[in-house]
């Protein structure tokens, strides 16, 4: 018979599990090419994984916030701290084991927020030669938690609805309702910063 403790762990393990392949897609995809060269993204799964079992508190806290939500800034956060140990310092480190890559300066994580930004009021407008970036990262602040996750993970994480639907433990036409709700809301906000006329 199993302790408490033991029961709460594998309670909480199996529940990370149900969230393995959109995490590990998103570690895919954000993991810096030079960190590739020593980390696979199911390595920074696993050390995700491992923290998120030391932290349960955080898990068990605050339950309106989706576990999957909780996982991944925890993901984000082992990828930062992997780049300020390998990547940031200033000993000849992971960047000799480098081969040459394209490092424009811009995340994959921006691109994606440009081109919905792109997709919402096209190329040409005045919030396409404004800085989007930070014009949406406004309009995102702007918005609830709710709205912001639906997002993010629609056009951060390259979620479906249907794995949305997954995540937060909702109806497929309930996530793709909130999707809809939250991109009109954040058109809204766009618009309005942007002084946006069609």
């Amino acid at each position: 018979m199993n302790s408490p403790e033991q029961d709460r762990l594998n309670y909480w393990g199996q529940t990370f599990l149900e969230y393995q392949k959109p995490l590990l897609k998103l570690a895919s995809r954000n993991l810096n090419p030079i960190l590739q060269r020593r980390f696979s993204p199911e390595d920074v799964l696993q050390e995700t994984f491992q923290d998120a079992l030391r932290k349960l508190d955080f898990f068990e806290n605050n339950p309106e916030c989706p576990v999957y939500m909780k996982l991944r800034k925890l993901l984000f956060q082992k990828i930062a701290d992997l780049e300020r140990r390998h990547c940031q310092t200033q000993k000849r480190d992971a960047f000799r084991d480098a081969v040459a890559a394209d490092f424009g300066g811009t995340s994959s994580s921006q691109l994606d927020w440009n081109r919905l930004a792109d997709s919402m009021t096209g190329p040409l407008t005045r919030l396409a030669r404004m800085d989007r970036n930070d014009l949406l990262q406004k309009a995102i602040a702007s918005l609830s938690e709710t709205d912001r996750q639906i997002l993010e993970m629609r056009h951060f994480d390259d979620m479906s609805n249907q794995e949305c639907a997954e995540a937060l433990k909702i109806e497929p036409k309930a996530a793709s309702i909130r999707y809809v709700r939250a991109l009109q809301r954040l058109q809204k906000l766009l618009l309005e910063y942007s002084d946006f006329t069609s």
